[in-house]
C-alpha cells in the first residue's frame, strides 16, 4: 500500500528536477545564451544592461510562459481524456484549440487594442471560440448517449477543418495582417512577454488547481455515469464545469502563444503509463511534465536550426504525430 505514494513522489520529484533542468537549458542554451559568469554579474548586479535585458526581458519571460502553456495544455488534455472517456480526447485534436484560435484570428485583425471589460479581446475571444468549439463537437459526436473514438476525431478533424477555412479566408481578405496571424497560428513562445505573464499567469493557475479538485469525480465517472451518480456525483454539472474549465485553460494558452498540437495527448499518455490512471495523482504531475515537456521543446526549436528559429508547435507537431498515429494503430489492434 505504501508503494503508489513512494512511486507519485518520486516521478514528481524526477518531473521538477527535470524541470529545473529545462528551466537551465533555456537560458544557457541558444545563439544568446549565458555564460556562468555573465549570469553570476547579473546576480551580482555587475552585468550589462544588454544582459540584463536580455535575461529579465527575453529569456526569463519566454521560459515562464513555456512551462505555463505546457502545464495548461496537459492538464486540459487529461481533463479531456477523463471528461470523455476516451483516450484520444485533446485540445488540439478536438478542434478547441483551432476554435480559440479562430476567435483570437478576428480579434487580431478586426480589433486589434480594443479590451473587452478590461480583458484584451484576444483572450476573450479565444475562450469563447474554444468553448463553442467543445460544445460543438461534443453534441456532434454524441450518438445515443454516447462517444466513440471515431466519432470524436471525426467531429474533431472537421470542426478543425472548418475553423481553418475561416481563419484562411480572413487571413485572403486581410493581406496586411497575414505574417502575424500566419506565425500566430504555427504555435510561438518567441513573442512572449510579461504582459502576456501576468494574464496568463492567475488564470492557469486558478483553473488548474479547480480542476484538480475534480479529480476524484473524475475518477468516478470512469465507471460510467450509472455508477457514478448512484455514488452521489452529479455527472452533467461536472461535465459541464469541466469542460467550462479546460476551455478557459486551452483559450488562455492559445492566447498568448498561439496553437501548439499535441502536448496535452502525449504528455498525459506517458505519464498514466508509469504512474496509473488516478488523476488525483496525475493532474498534478501533468502540470509539471507538461511545463518540462514544452520548455525542452522550446529549447530544440531554438537551437536546432543554426541562426534560425522555428515556430515550437512545429516540434511538438514533428514529436506528437507518429505518437498520434502509434495509438490510432494500437485501438485498432485492440477494437480487433
Amino acid at each position: 500500500m505504501k508503494k503508489g505514494p513512494v512511486q507519485f513522489h518520486t516521478l514528481l520529484l524526477a518531473l521538477i528536477l527535470g524541470g529545473v533542468a529545462a528551466f537551465v537549458c533555456a537560458f544557457f542554451v541558444g545563439s544568446s545564451g549565458f555564460s556562468v559568469a555573465e549570469f553570476a554579474k547579473i546576480l551580482d548586479g555587475t552585468a550589462s544592461n544588454t544582459i540584463y535585458n536580455i535575461f529579465l526581458n527575453i529569456r526569463l519571460p519566454r521560459a515562464i510562459g513555456a512551462f505555463l502553456v505546457g502545464a495548461a495544455l496537459a492538464v486540459s488534455g487529461c481533463c479531456l481524456q477523463g471528461v470523455f472517456k476516451n483516450p484520444m480526447a485533446d485540445s488540439f485534436v478536438l478542434g478547441i484549440s483551432s476554435g480559440a484560435a479562430l476567435g483570437a484570428t478576428v480579434a487580431m485583425t478586426f480589433m486589434s487594442g480594443m479590451t473587452l471589460l478590461g480583458a484584451g479581446t484576444i483572450a476573450v475571444f479565444s475562450f469563447v471560440g474554444a468553448l463553442a468549439a467543445v460544445f460543438v463537437v461534443y453534441n456532434i459526436s454524441r450518438i445515443r448517449g454516447k462517444v466513440s473514438t471515431f466519432s470524436l476525431l471525426l467531429s474533431g478533424f472537421s470542426m478543425s477543418a472548418m475553423f481553418s477555412a475561416i481563419i484562411y479566408l480572413i487571413m485572403l481578405l486581410n493581406r496586411d495582417k497575414m505574417e502575424n496571424v500566419v506565425m500566430w497560428n504555427m504555435g510561438s513562445l518567441a513573442n512572449m512577454t510579461w504582459d502576456k505573464i501576468w494574464i496568463a499567469l492567475p488564470a492557469i493557475i486558478i483553473c488548474a488547481t479547480l480542476l484538480m479538485f475534480y479529480a476524484t469525480p473524475l475518477n468516478i465517472m470512469l465507471n460510467g455515469d450509472e455508477v457514478s451518480q448512484s455514488l452521489g456525483v452529479d455527472t452533467h454539472k461536472t461535465r459541464r464545469n469541466m469542460l467550462i474549465l479546460t476551455s478557459l485553460l486551452s483559450a488562455v494558452a492559445v492566447s498568448v502563444s498561439g496553437i501548439i498540437g499535441f502536448v496535452g495527448l502525449m504528455v498525459p499518455h506517458l505519464l498514466r503509463m508509469v504512474a496509473g490512471p488516478d488523476n488525483k495523482k496525475l493532474l498534478p504531475l501533468c502540470f509539471v511534465g507538461g511545463g518540462m515537456y514544452l520548455l525542452f521543446c522550446d529549447v530544440i526549436a531554438r537551437t536546432v536550426l543554426n541562426g534560425q528559429e522555428m515556430p515550437v508547435g512545429i516540434v511538438t507537431s514533428i514529436l506528437g504525430v507518429p505518437f498520434f498515429i502509434f495509438l490510432l494503430r494500437r485501438g485498432r489492434k485492440g477494437a480487433a
